[in-house]
């Protein structure tokens, strides 16, 4: 069955290649809002759900959609993206030495039947406590500014990362076991001989 990534992010495209899955791409071309006072764990359901619906009206043959969404929780607020530079810095002022929590959600749509599994994953991550130099400096890479949170574990920013409560992969973009676990629904094995 052809499996379609519902998303342009490269880390989730090479955790996919990692599962050993071939698959294409077709980034959503939905907008990334969701109405307000929605807990963050179905926000990000909700989010990754928009994104294989928009795809799903793209694709005529019989295929799987995988989309996710990543978002970063601390406390009662909500970081995605950061839209500039300022906001990533304070963005990663409000999460050094602090905890918070990484939830993925996860959307798989078989098309043309419209069968859906949706799932998510959340961690908790503990950030070591930072100078202002130190945020600036990582900000001028140009790392934080297309990640949830204004960081990234798998880059520079996995320095600033003193320990973390559950799946690794979760905080890249993907939780690659969840993943896998809805796959076997759908009849994909992947290690199979």
């Amino acid at each position: 069955m052809k499996i379609i990534l519902a998303s342009a992010s490269p880390r989730r495209r090479d955790l996919l290649q990692q599962m050993g899955l071939k698959f294409e791409v077709i980034p959503s071309e939905r907008e990334e809002e969701v109405p307000d006072g929605l807990p963050p764990h179905r926000m990000a359901v909700e989010l990754a759900l928009k994104k294989v619906e928009s795809v799903a009206q793209m694709v005529q043959e019989h295929a799987l959609i995988i989309g996710a969404d990543t978002i970063v929780v601390k406390g009662n607020k909500v970081l995605g993206k950061p839209k500039d530079k300022d906001e990533a810095f304070r963005m990663l002022m409000d999460l050094q030495g602090q905890v918070h929590e990484v939830i993925t959600g996860l959307a798989v749509m078989e098309v043309p039947d419209c069968k859906c599994v949706t799932a998510y994953e959340k961690t908790v991550v503990e950030m070591a406590s930072l100078t202002p130099q130190e945020i600036e400096g990582y900000i001028r890479t140009g790392e934080p500014m297309d990640k949830a949170g204004a960081y990234g574990i798998q880059g520079l920013g996995g320095m600033f990362i003193k320990r973390i409560e559950g799946c690794y992969y979760n905080v890249v973009g993907l939780p690659i076991h969840s993943l896998w676990m809805i796959l076997k629904q759908f009849g994909v094995e992947m290690l199979a001989v």
